[in-house]
C-alpha cells in the first residue's frame, strides 16, 4: 500500500512537472528603457544573386557587355562582334555590332537568358531599351520567348542615325514561365551598334526594385537599413571592393564590379556573378525612405578582406595614403544629406531627390579585427566628427563574439572605446545552444561607452541532405532566435540595433544558407526566420517593461524565455514569450498596477517538428496564427505549447 501511495505521488510530481506553474510579474507603471525607432532592421548584401537577378529588377544578365568575357551570358548566331571603339559610355566602353549573316536564310542576333531563366508572368507588361546607332536605317526585332522555344511577344525597332540614342518598346507576356529568355535579331541588310540592353517588369517598384522583394521587406517594418554589405565592402582585394561612387549617377554609365562572392565558395562557384551598380547606393537610400526605416551605409576603411589576406598586410592602404578613402566617407554624407549647392548633394537632386535623405549612421569598416584596424578607423573617426559632429559612427569588434578566437573581441570593444565610437557591430553566425546560452549575453554588459549593433547573426543548424535550399531556415533556428532576442529587447538602453544575415537568396544560386527570404525567378518565400523578426519589428514598443519570475528576468529557466514592452503610440502592453523545452508550460501573468486587462490578442508561431520549414511550393508551413482573447481581472492565465514563440498583446 505504501508502495502504490509513493508510485501515486510520483505520478502527479511527474504531471506537475511537465505542466509546471510559473507565475510572472509585469510592472505596468514604471516604464524602462525607451527602444530605439532602429531596434529591428535589416541587412542587404549582395551575396545568393541578391542585387542583380534579386532585388535588382533587371532581366538582362551582361547587358552592357561588360563582363570579363564579353558576351558571357548571351548566345549569338550570325555575325556578332564586340567593339568599343566610340562607346556610348565612357565607363561602360564595349558593345556589340550586329552585320547582315551574308545569307537571304540566315539570321544574325542575341539571346540572354537573365539569371536562371527570364521569369515571364501572364499579361505582364515588360519594358525594354536599348542604345543603338546605325549608319544607316536599321530594323531590329525582340522577342520574349518561352521556355518551350514559343514565341510570347515580339515587337520591331527601326535604328535611325549614326549617334547612340535610346530605343524601347513594351512586351506584354501571354504566358507565365520560369524560364523564359530574349532574343534580339537583325531584321535589315544594314548592321546596328547595341549597347546596354535592358528589360524590366511593368511592375517594378520605381522601375528598378523588384516589386514582391519589396513588399516583402515593408512588412517587416524595419527600423534601420544596413547597406551594401557585408565583405563585399572589403573586396577580395582593394580595387574589388564596393566603391560607392560608382554606383551613383546614370545607370548605364556606372562601372561594372566583380562580386566578392563570385569564386569564393568552391563548391558554389559562379562565375558569372558581377555587380552592374544598377542598384546602387541612390536607390538603398529611396528605398530606404520607402520603408521608413533610417539607413546605414557601410564603407571601406582601407582594408581589403583579411579572412582572404591573412598573411599579407601589404594589400591594406597605409595608414597616411587614408585620405582618398575618408574623402569618400565625407562626400558620402554630403550626397545624401548636403545643399544642392554642394557638388555631391546636386547629383542627388540631379538624380531626382532634392530633399535631403536624413542620413544618421555611417559604418566604417565591416568585420576588421585587431591593431590594423583601429590605427586605421581612428582618422575616419577624427575627420567625421570633425565636419559632421551629429552623425553616429559605428565600427567593428570583428568577425567573432567571443574571445575563443585570442582575444580579438575583447581587443574590439576595447579599441573601440577609446576611439569613443557610438556604436559596436557584433556578428554571430551560431549554434541553436549558444543562442540560449547568451539570451543573457547584455545582461552582464558595461553600460557606459559605445552601444551595441548586433549587425549580423543568425542561428545555424546542420540539417540532414534536402532537396530544398531553405531546409536550413527551419523552425528550430527561429525559435532560438526568438529567445536571444527576448535579450535584446530587456537591454534596450545598451541593444539599439539587431539585423538579421544574409537578407535574401535565390534558389539556384545560394552560396550561403539561411537566408531571411528566398525567392525564385516568380516569387518569394518567407522563412520562419522573417516572421520571428517581423513580429519583433512590428511589436517593438516605445519602453521596456520588468517583466520578472520571482524577482528575476525570464531567461531560460525551465526553457522560458520573455520580454515586455509597452506601446505609447497604440497604448498597449506587449509580452513575448519564449518556449524552447520539450514540454508545455503553465503561466499566469499579473499585470501589477492594472485592475482590468480586458480584450487583447494572441500570436503563436509553432511548427509541428523543429525541422519543419518553408518553401517555395509550400510557404505556409511556418506561419504566426492570431487568436482573440478575454482577461478578467489583472491575471492572464495561459499555456505556452511546447517548441513555441507566443506574443500577447492587450
Amino acid at each position: 500500500m505504501k508502495h502504490l501511495f509513493c508510485l501515486f505521488l510520483f505520478a502527479v510530481w511527474s504531471l506537475c512537472g511537465m505542466h509546471a506553474q510559473h507565475v510572472f510579474t509585469l510592472d505596468t507603471k514604471k516604464l524602462g528603457a525607451e527602444i530605439q525607432p532602429t531596434m529591428y532592421g535589416i541587412f542587404f548584401e549582395d551575396i545568393n544573386f541578391g542585387a542583380d537577378g534579386g532585388l535588382y529588377a533587371e532581366l538582362i544578365e551582361n547587358r552592357s557587355f561588360e563582363f570579363p568575357q564579353r558576351l558571357m551570358g548571351w548566345n549569338t548566331f550570325g555575325k556578332v562582334e564586340v567593339n568599343d571603339t566610340h562607346p556610348a559610355f565612357e565607363r561602360n566602353p564595349h558593345y556589340v555590332t550586329l552585320s547582315d549573316a551574308g545569307h537571304p536564310e540566315r539570321r544574325t542576333g542575341l539571346e540572354n537568358r537573365g539569371f536562371f531563366g527570364i521569369g515571364l508572368k501572364s499579361g505582364m507588361e515588360y519594358h525594354f531599351s536599348l542604345y543603338a546607332r546605325s549608319a544607316g536605317s536599321a530594323k531590329i526585332r525582340i522577342e520574349l520567348v518561352g521556355s518551350d522555344n514559343e514565341i510570347i511577344a515580339r515587337q520591331s525597332i527601326e535604328i535611325n542615325g549614326s549617334t547612340w540614342n535610346r530605343y524601347t518598346a513594351t512586351l506584354t507576356s501571354t504566358k507565365t514561365d520560369a524560364k523564359g529568355l530574349l532574343r534580339l535579331f537583325l531584321e535589315s541588310k544594314q548592321s546596328v551598334d547595341v549597347d546596354h540592353i535592358s528589360l524590366f517588369p511593368g511592375d517594378a517598384w520605381q522601375g528598378v526594385l523588384r516589386a514582391d522583394l519589396v513588399n516583402d521587406l515593408k512588412e517587416l517594418h524595419p527600423g534601420v537599413f544596413r547597406f551594401p554589405g557585408g565583405c563585399i565592402v572589403e573586396g577580395t582585394d582593394l580595387a574589388t571592393r564596393y566603391q560607392w561612387k560608382h554606383s551613383v549617377g546614370p545607370a548605364e554609365n556606372r562601372p561594372l564590379n566583380i562580386n566578392r562572392w563570385n569564386d569564393c565558395f568552391p563548391y558554389r562557384l559562379y562565375p558569372n556573378y558581377f555587380q552592374s551598380y544598377g542598384l546602387g547606393f541612390y536607390e538603398f537610400f529611396l528605398l530606404s525612405e520607402e520603408l521608413g526605416a533610417q539607413p546605414l551605409p557601410i564603407l571601406n576603411v582601407g582594408m581589403a578582406c583579411q579572412y582572404q589576406n591573412l598573411t599579407n598586410d601589404q594589400c591594406h592602404v597605409a595608414v597616411d595614403s587614408l585620405q582618398p578613402y575618408i574623402d569618400d566617407a565625407l562626400d558620402l554624407i554630403e550626397f545624401a544629406n548636403g545643399e544642392t549647392s554642394t557638388p555631391w548633394g546636386k547629383l542627388r537632386a540631379d538624380m531626382g531627390h532634392p530633399q535631403p535623405f536624413n542620413l544618421k549612421f555611417i559604418g566604417i569598416g565591416n568585420e576588421q579585427w585587431g591593431p590594423l584596424y583601429a590605427e586605421r578607423l581612428e582618422p575616419f573617426i577624427k575627420a567625421i566628427r570633425s565636419r559632421h559632429p551629429e552623425i553616429k559612427i559605428i565600427g567593428s569588434s570583428g568577425p567573432s563574439p567571443d574571445d575563443n578566437d585570442g582575444k580579438q573581441f575583447t581587443y574590439g570593444w576595447n579599441e573601440m572605446k577609446r576611439l569613443k565610437a557610438d556604436l559596436v557591430d557584433e556578428h554571430y553566425y551560431r549554434d541553436p545552444q549558444w543562442f540560449l546560452n547568451n539570451v543573457t549575453r547584455y545582461d552582464r554588459y558595461d553600460r557606459k561607452g559605445p552601444k551595441v549593433f548586433a549587425g549580423e547573426y543568425a542561428c545555424h543548424i546542420d540539417v540532414k541532405a534536402s532537396e530544398s535550399p531553405t531546409a536550413r531556415n527551419c523552425f528550430e533556428a527561429a525559435l532560438m532566435e526568438a529567445a536571444i532576442m527576448t535579450g535584446f529587447e530587456r537591454n534596450a538602453d545598451l541593444v539599439h540595433m539587431a539585423t538579421y544575415a544574409p537578407l535574401f537568396a535565390h534558389v539556384e544560386g545560394w552560396q550561403w544558407r539561411p537566408d531571411l527570404i528566398w525567392m525564385d525567378n516568380l516569387t518569394t518565400v518567407r522563412t520562419p526566420n522573417y516572421y520571428v523578426q517581423q513580429l519583433y519589428a512590428q511589436h517593438r514598443g516605445t519602453h521596456v517593461l520588468k517583466l520578472t519570475e520571482e524577482g528575476k528576468p525570464i531567461t531560460g529557466q525551465d526553457g522560458l524565455c520573455a520580454s515586455a514592452v509597452y506601446d505609447q503610440s497604440n497604448k498597449r502592453y506587449i509580452i513575448k514569450v519564449v518556449n524552447t523545452s520539450d514540454s508545455p508550460k503553465e503561466v499566469t501573468i499579473t499585470f501589477r498596477g492594472l485592475k482590468q486587462v480586458g480584450a487583447g490578442e494572441v500570436i503563436q508561431l509553432h511548427a509541428p517538428q523543429m525541422e519543419t520549414f518553408n518553401t517555395i511550393q509550400n510557404k505556409e508551413q511556418v506561419i504566426p496564427q492570431s487568436t482573440n482573447i478575454q482577461v478578467e481581472g489583472n491575471e492572464l492565465q495561459t499555456t505556452i505549447p511546447a517548441k513555441s514563440f507566443m506574443l500577447y498583446k492587450f
